[in-house]
């Protein structure tokens, strides 16, 4: 059976009296393009994961899965907008893999039964980011860490606001995460907060842009802001609570607009692509072998990553035998309250 871990429909599974600072309308309360195309996104992106939820059962082969949900997204979005569609590369990292991984062209990796997976997908119109993440587990055995990281999650929105310190965030977000315990075959686990991954505020065509909030108590005195966007993301896991990059890499993003100096010609001819199909929302391989069939850019983007223009991100690993489960949500704090804009009937 799938286990989708669901918060009800009052928004994070807490009671409306504890959420009066949450603004819980659809309604349009302003023509402010920010807000207009944040949900226009988020609706989308609710659309997009319910079907992907439909499809989610042991023995699916993941990279089906991955062009399915991103085609899904392409149908949603305006035909007629050129500033919209797919956010970036659809992570699905399974068990011990926190993040950071999207199928090649050619992957056969098959989902079984006992895997864990994370579905993080994003959804842009007019470059305003929803970035959203579950996770599934076919058996019951790993409801307790899936319950504890959402549990994290939620707990995120709920103290997050205007003035908020990121590094006390992380505290409250740790507490409620470590309060968790897991037995898996036997043997107990405590589960930790991953130390080295966490949430992050967002801003147009820019996925992370500045402020991090940690999953873990920091001293870092940062205050949000009125008007910022944040991802609320965490991640909890059985194995050390670190996460290491793991090679190969599958999701790229330009780091660096005012490059000089470009000597080869096919690194030049490849990021005058990137530049006009991605601009600085992420990518992976699996687009760039779709839309460059015709010739070999590995070197090329080798290139690129090595003048700093553009930059790796490799999936993300915490030990071998180890699980992680990680959820998300996009919210946005406003003057009197806070939306939370990705969330619906399914968490």
């Amino acid at each position: 059976m799938l286990n989708i871990f669901n918060i009800n429909k009052n928004i994070i599974g807490i009671n409306r009296s504890n959420l009066n600072d949450v603004n819980l309308s659809n309604d349009i309360t302003t023509n402010d393009e920010m807000l207009n195309s944040l949900r226009k996104a988020a609706n989308i992106h609710r659309s997009v994961r319910k079907y992907a939820q439909s499809l989610l059962e042991p023995n699916i082969n993941i990279l089906d899965f991955c062009n399915k949900l991103e085609n899904k997204t392409k149908e949603l979005s305006d035909p007629n907008e050129l500033n919209n569609g797919i956010g970036f590369p659809t992570g699905v990292s399974i068990n011990n893999c926190a993040a950071h991984y999207t199928p090649y062209l050619n992957d056969n990796i098959i989902l079984k039964s006992d895997d864990v997976l994370k579905v993080d997908f994003g959804v842009h119109v007019n470059g305003r980011i929803i970035d959203s993440a579950f996770t599934i587990s076919f058996d019951p055995k790993y409801n307790d860490l899936l319950k504890a990281v959402q549990d994290a999650t939620n707990t995120g929105i709920k103290e997050a606001g205007i003035g908020v310190r990121l590094g006390e965030l992380g505290e409250k977000i740790q507490e409620t995460m470590e309060s968790y315990e897991i037995e898996l075959n036997g043997k107990n686990y405590a589960i930790k907060s991953v130390r080295n991954l966490g949430g992050h505020s967002i801003g147009q065509y820019k996925i992370h842009s500045g402020k991090l909030i940690p999953c873990v108590k920091t001293d870092d005195q940062t205050k949000m802001e009125e008007n910022e966007i944040y991802a609320i993301e965490t991640f909890g896991t059985t194995g050390s609570g670190i996460v290491f990059e793991k090679e190969p890499t599958s999701h790229y993003m330009i780091e660096n607009m005012q490059f000089k100096n470009l000597k080869l010609k096919s690194s030049r001819k490849l990021l005058s692509f990137i530049k006009k199909k991605f601009g600085t929302l992420p990518f992976s391989n699996k687009w760039l072998d779709a839309e460059n069939s015709s010739y070999n850019y590995n070197f090329a983007l080798k290139n690129l990553c090595e003048n700093n223009i553009v930059k790796k991100y490799p999936p993300l690993y915490d030990i071998d035998k180890s699980y992680i489960a990680q959820y998300e949500h996009t919210i946005l704090l406003r003057e009197n309250n806070k939306e939370i804009l990705s969330k619906g009937n399914d968490y």
